[in-house]
């Protein structure tokens, strides 16, 4: 049941054929897409794989009810940030503070009336939308553009949490602009700030998938996540970036290795599991990269080969 607008998409989880119809016939002339389930636990899988912008959620139904699956769906990552609109006849002051202990930012009262679903619904897509631009332009680094260490560290956690769900290979590059210290000495720290820029939009533009993540991780370190990459494929993306950053041709008369900017880089690529943490790839990335800053720089080293 889904409409080919992208105003938004809105999950309705709601165990009667006829309340979702009328969510249908009432949001598709807004210019929403709607998708359903019909009860608790398949709303929970379906949000997980199609990332919603809103949900719709009714309370009672078989299985486990509307409250339940709100405090598993907030209990995610990947979905606790999706508002969720509590859908219920019952009208005491109880169940609207339980609903919102759970996670709920509003109630839509049964029978609907379709203005006032429309109104909420379109009111709090526009606070997600505004609060989803407010954490971009907090996790964006002021002079590259690109995300900065604290969005980093989010969607670290996120891939990671993914990958061990999933059991699908984690990939990270960590890399260095060789000899940035003596680049900004010899020329001064406007032309080192524009050095930084350029290879940050050069890193940004040398992967493809909108699942890999280029960031500043500080410094002249940067970091690039790579989502269900093996460790072959990581390292052939950062021959890429590698090559993409020479092909630049910045003049570095400063370094010991290139006439122009260079990188070193380390690849390191694990499957997650509950015996390691997220700290145990970032370590092996960081090791595989000092690897090739003590062989010479100007380099890519895997992990396996400190093997």
């Amino acid at each position: 049941m889904e409409d080919g607008h992208d105003d938004g998409v809105i999950l309705v989880i709601d165990d009667d054929q006829t309340n979702i119809k009328v969510i249908i016939d009432t949001l598709k002339p807004a210019g929403l897409t709607v998708i359903s389930a019909r009860n608790g636990e398949m709303g929970i899988k379906r949000a997980l794989f199609a990332l919603p912008d809103l949900i719709l959620l009714d309370v009672m139904m078989p299985g486990i009810d509307g409250f339940e699956t709100c405090r598993c769906l907030k209990s995610e990552p990947a979905t606790q940030a999706i508002p969720i609109l509590f859908m219920t006849a019952l009208n005491d002051e109880e169940s609207k503070v339980k609903g919102f202990d759970v996670g709920g930012v509003d109630y839509i009262t049964k029978p609907f009336g379709a203005r006032e679903v429309v109104a909420r619904v379109k009111t709090h897509l526009n606070l997600k939308r505004k609060q989803d631009l407010l954490e971009r332009l907090v996790g964006i680094d002021g002079l590259t553009e690109i995300p900065n260490r604290r969005q980093f560290d989010t969607v670290f956690d996120k891939e990671w949490r993914r990958a061990l769900r999933t059991q699908t290979p984690l990939a990270l590059i960590m890399l260095d602009i060789d000899y940035f210290k003596n680049f900004n000495d010899g020329y001064g720290h406007t032309a080192g700030d524009e050095c930084l820029r350029k290879v940050a939009q050069t890193l940004a533009g040398s992967v493809q998938r909108a699942s890999d993540f280029v960031a500043r991780y500080g410094g002249e370190e940067f970091a690039v996540i790579l989502p269900g990459t093996p460790l072959e494929s990581a390292v052939n993306i950062a021959e890429k970036i590698k090559e993409n950053v020479e092909s630049l041709h910045l003049y570095h008369a400063f370094s010991q290795v290139s006439n122009y900017v260079s990188l070193s880089l380390g690849v390191a690529e694990l499957i997650p599991s509950n015996e390691i943490s997220p700290q145990n790839l970032i370590e092996m990335a960081d090791r595989a990269l000092y690897r090739a800053k003590a062989q010479g720089r100007n380099q890519v080293i895997s992990w396996c080969e400190l093997q």
